[in-house]
């Protein structure tokens, strides 16, 4: 058993090492774009303008929303320009990762950087992402669209599990808990409201996605639609042929968007991922490689 242990423990060390290595990852980048440009070229009608159109909120929700939202219940002490940059940084690691996981653990390395302890930075990431989903639901419930039974019991399951598991670990580690951040009731809604505008960014650029393959969409649909989507968001895969993509093309084309629109569609929205993060994220990356960024002492624990 201690043997069979001692393996384990050494592929453990070696998968971090093949991930982290610099020509795997710009082979997973290389392979990722060329998916997504794969697909949008099987597409016969593409009129780029209106996706650009979308393209443009998208950016702003994207790079200013989310990581404002990430600042707002940060409990590093580092100001908002630095979360900036650091999302802008996990995005691309995220787009070239099943479940978007990549970019939440370079999220959590830039913290342990700059002083902030493992549990920490794993709980605050995890924040982030649970007012993300929490935003998901209100912009859909917002919207006064009725989302299928099967989501309200995955979020609110998922809610519950999140508040279960940290009313137990307040409760037996006070300590651990105190490092946690916890946001008061006005910076919470803060995040709900900044998920939110995220989400409706989103939502136009599928529009203008859609619009730009020839097909034309309800945008109350098209939430509804967009909501039921995220529960293939469980399972893993790569970005651009995900199932998550799978079933948002399977319900475009249940709301009336022909199966070559759908295609098409979510194809070059995956594709225009890559442009905001290639043009951001990529150049903080690139410049971070080169020495331009020096990162300052720990101020937190």
């Amino acid at each position: 058993m201690d043997k069979g242990q001692r393996h384990l423990a050494r592929i453990a060390r070696f998968i971090p090492t093949i991930a982290m290595h610099r020509g795997v990852r710009i082979a997973a980048l290389v392979a990722a774009v060329g998916l997504s440009l794969w697909n949008v070229d099987r597409v016969p009608h593409t009129v780029l303008l209106p996706a650009v159109l979308g393209l443009l909120p998208f950016a702003i929700g994207k790079y200013v929303l989310c990581p404002t939202r990430w600042h707002a219940i940060s409990t590093s002490g580092r100001p908002r320009r630095w979360h900036l940059r650091a999302y802008a940084e996990s995005e691309v690691l995220g787009l070239i990762s099943p479940w978007h996981a990549g970019a939440d653990l370079w999220r959590v390395h830039r913290l342990e950087k700059i002083g902030v302890r493992r549990a920490s930075g794993v709980a605050e990431v995890a924040l982030d992402r649970f007012i993300g989903a929490v935003g998901l639901v209100a912009a859909v419930v917002v919207s006064g669209v009725t989302l299928p039974w099967t989501v309200l019991a995955i979020a609110l399951g998922a809610a519950a599990v999140v508040l279960a598991v940290a009313l137990v670990v307040r409760r037996r580690r006070p300590l651990l808990v105190g490092r946690w951040p916890w946001p008061s009731a006005k910076v919470f809604a803060l995040g709900v409201v900044l998920s939110i505008g995220y989400q409706a960014t989103i939502l136009g650029l599928l529009v203008g996605s859609i619009d730009a393959v020839g097909g034309s969409v309800s945008p109350l649909h098209l939430i509804a639609v967009f909501g039921a989507s995220q529960i293939a968001g469980v399972l893993p895969g790569v970005h651009g042929a995900s199932p998550r993509d799978g079933a948002l093309v399977a319900g475009l084309a249940s709301i009336g968007v022909s199966w070559t629109a759908a295609f098409g569609a979510v194809a070059l929205t995956a594709l225009l991922y890559w442009i905001p993060a290639l043009l951001l994220g990529g150049t903080f990356l690139f410049l971070r490689w080169r020495g331009w960024f020096t990162e300052p002492g720990p101020t937190a624990s």
